[in-house]
């Protein structure tokens, strides 16, 4: 193998190592700079290890700027979703599933959880989406979505997220088309401008 392909080999090698295995803080929080306002969120690695390592490097890499609340379910009360960046290469980089993690706090209102498929009833294949949980939603625990997180301030904030689409956008042509898609077919839509990590303990 030449020089080249060693270098180039290492380089994917890495870029993969800091993808699957980058560790997060044990705790740490985040303020959401919504177009509703602030919602400060409050990270446990211990509630969902995997989880919480993919949100923090999703953090640090700006993947959440201008992502768009576009499954904002309020009738009756139940999430609202995001985590489909505005960027396709960071969409691409980031389409890495994790391993599952199993339940330890509810998915209670309030709480943040990754969104899945369902393989056998069961939420697998993680990669970047997310849901805020409006209401008690523990129905979601027996299927394996495993919170990592709690919105501790600006929960009413959430409330305020345009919901009046409800599942109506389509989520394979914001992965093709990214907001242009949206702000063309669903102006009123919520976003989450960007993510700050403002305290973290190892």
């Amino acid at each position: 193998m030449n020089k080249f392909n060693i270098t180039s080999l290492f380089i994917i090698l890495s870029f993969i190592g800091i993808v699957i295995s980058q560790q997060s803080p044990q705790t740490y929080n985040v303020v959401f700079s919504t177009s509703k306002g602030d919602v400060e969120i409050f990270v446990n690695r211990s509630y969902s290890p995997y989880g919480s390592d993919r949100f923090y490097a999703l953090v640090q890499d700006g993947f959440y700027t201008d992502n768009a609340f576009f499954r904002v379910i309020q009738t009756p009360l139940f999430v609202a979703q995001f985590g489909i960046s505005p960027d396709s290469s960071l969409n691409d980089k980031w389409n890495i599933t994790i391993p599952n993690d199993p339940v330890v706090i509810s998915n209670t209102a309030g709480t943040i959880t990754f969104a899945a498929e369902e393989e056998n009833n069961q939420a697998c294949c993680r990669t970047t989406q997310l849901f805020i949980n409006y209401a008690d939603n523990s129905f979601l625990d027996s299927a394996g979505f495993s919170p990592f997180g709690k919105v501790i301030s600006g929960f009413n904030n959430t409330l305020n997220f345009y919901g009046g689409y409800g599942e109506e956008p389509d989520q394979s042509l914001i992965y093709s088309e990214g907001n242009s898609y949206l702000q063309q077919n669903f102006p009123l839509l919520s976003y989450l401008n960007s993510v700050k990590i403002i305290s973290e303990k190892w």
